[in-house]
């Protein structure tokens, strides 16, 4: 007897549903082809077990089973479930009248119980897109797959309620989400909150042009001075998600197994922090079968990189296309796979190798030269994607005594909504630009006019700080942004000058 399941395989961040065909004849052989890898061919034994272990007859007889399309590589133990209920259908154990209207997911234990998994959201959209009625999987990921609109969901513990559910006899409850309700509820619940930094004016400033231009910055200072600190905080001043923006986060969480047990949606910009001993490969994903890299798991949020210039001259170097492209290409004989990779860059260093180099107090102990070596491990191209350089100076006693509160992320966010909004309309026409950092040639020319008196402070400051011909268009990007937050339609001398300061560390004016 032939019979046919539904699952489905994730394939970068897109899904594809699995007809898993079962036939059972004489004879007595387990074949299972479709290019299955080595965790489904071994699903044969879980399957067994958990059979036999909830009062199940395992047919002895030639078990065929093919999971189209064959040319797809199936990878996991996700397909445990469907084939489980196939061999229960085609042996006249279960009825297989609701079979077409569900996508099965699910790991077996030994037991029965299920098993929680990864890749989620992207399924349930894909099942949503071909008309399947609903989704049965493990009861840990239905508030993941509840996210799409339009489907019944439903979670088990163990096979024995999906095995009832199909005869009629189930217990199962279907799980509803309102998507803006959770949305919004999570929307403002911050951890962390710039009210708690003491001083650092200038840093503050920097921060919040950068987060209304989306600007990528870098902070160089002395040891303690609170770069990672005010780091953590930038999220808190982005303009919240939207709900389009968290669906598209949460399918790459999804797909990374990132996303928290009973979480659902990821409603908070992402801030991600890898450590400098990273590869290459987890930077920008990769591998076998290629995962999403710290770049992509950090889209719309900020990928913070603590102490540049320990990473890995090549880890640095493979983020400068994904820098420009706002996505990466994972190349493979057989496939190719793109993830979105639309992060802003938030980079912290020490000024040289003792940490002490323009220090107030301390002197530095470095001997000539290493200063500039040092900061050389930064290549040209990548510090030439970086807009906004910014010292960081040691906060006094007297202002870390101070009792007067700070300004909170909430008021600064406020500030950087507006801005937004500004740039939102400048660029409604544009596909691929959507704040001033992504401005082409072209747009910087439409959008971003400059006048006589500014061109003069522009050309005075190349002169006199050995501002390179690089950082032209870039001082320009930082300057309309200026203007954004002060509402101004043109471009003044004063958001030119204060877009200036913002390059005092550019590498020709810095450590000579």
């Amino acid at each position: 007897m032939l019979v046919k399941t539904f699952g489905s395989a994730v394939f970068g961040i897109e899904s594809t549903t699995i007809t898993i065909e079962v036939n059972i004849d004489k004879g007595v052989s387990f074949i299972l082809v479709g290019l299955p890898d080595s965790a489904v061919k071994e699903s044969q034994q879980r399957i067994k077990a958990a059979l036999t272990n909830n009062g199940y007859k395992y047919p002895m007889k030639e078990i065929t089973i093919n999971m189209a399309p064959a040319d797809i590589r199936k990878e996991g133990s996700t397909f445990d479930l469907p084939i489980a209920l196939g061999i229960l259908g085609a042996s006249d154990q279960v009825n297989t009248e609701l079979f077409s209207k569900f996508i099965v997911l699910g790991e077996l234990s030994l037991d029965g119980s299920l098993k929680p998994m990864k890749g989620i959201l992207p399924i349930a959209l894909k099942a949503k897109q071909e008309g399947f009625k609903g989704i049965i999987l493990p009861k840990e990921n239905v508030k993941e797959a509840a996210i799409v609109d339009g489907l019944e969901i439903y979670g088990a513990s163990e096979i024995i309620e999906v095995i009832d559910f199909f005869n009629g006899n189930s217990n199962l409850e279907r799980t509803e989400i309102d998507i803006s309700k959770e949305f919004y509820k999570k929307l403002n619940n911050l951890s962390v909150d710039f009210k708690d930094v003491k001083g650092q004016q200038n840093i503050k400033r920097a921060f919040e042009i950068s987060a209304s231009g989306g600007h990528n910055v870098i902070l160089i200072g002395p040891p303690g001075a609170g770069k990672s600190m005010l780091a953590k905080r930038l999220p808190t001043i982005l303009p919240p998600m939207s709900i389009n923006e968290s669906l598209e986060t949460t399918k790459i969480h999804s797909v990374a197994g990132k996303v928290d047990a009973g979480a659902g949606l990821v409603t908070h910009r992402p801030f991600r922090k890898p450590h400098h001993t990273i590869s290459d490969v987890a930077l920008v994903g990769g591998g076998g079968y290629p995962q999403p890299g710290e770049i992509s798991l950090a889209h719309n949020g900020v990928l913070f990189l603590d102490e540049l210039p320990e990473y890995k001259r090549s880890v640095l170097e493979v983020m400068r296309q994904p820098l420009e492209d706002r996505q990466v290409t994972i190349s493979r004989a057989k496939f190719t796979i793109e993830y979105p990779a639309g992060f802003m860059l938030v980079a912290a260093m020490n000024p040289c190798p003792c940490g002490y180099y323009n220090h107030p107090d301390k002197d530095c102990v470095c001997a000539p030269g290493i200063v500039q070596n040092y900061l050389n491990k930064i290549s040209g191209p990548l510090l030439d994607r970086i807009d906004l350089h910014v010292e960081v100076t040691p906060v006094g006693f007297d202002e870390l005594a101070h009792d007067q509160p700070s300004e909170g992320s909430a008021d600064i966010r406020k500030r950087v909504v507006k801005a937004r909004l500004i740039q939102e309309e400048r660029f409604k026409e544009s596909v691929e630009t959507h704040c001033n950092a992504q401005m082409s040639s072209k747009e910087l020319q439409k959008y971003c006019e400059v006048n006589e008196a500014g061109n003069a402070i522009l050309k005075q400051a190349m002169d006199n700080l050995g501002l390179s011909a690089r950082a032209y268009d870039r001082i320009i990007k930082v300057a309309r942004t200026v203007a954004d937050l002060e509402k101004s339609k043109e471009i003044e001398t004063q958001h030119i000058a204060e877009a200036i300061q913002f390059r005092s560390l550019d590498r020709e004016g810095w450590a000579k």
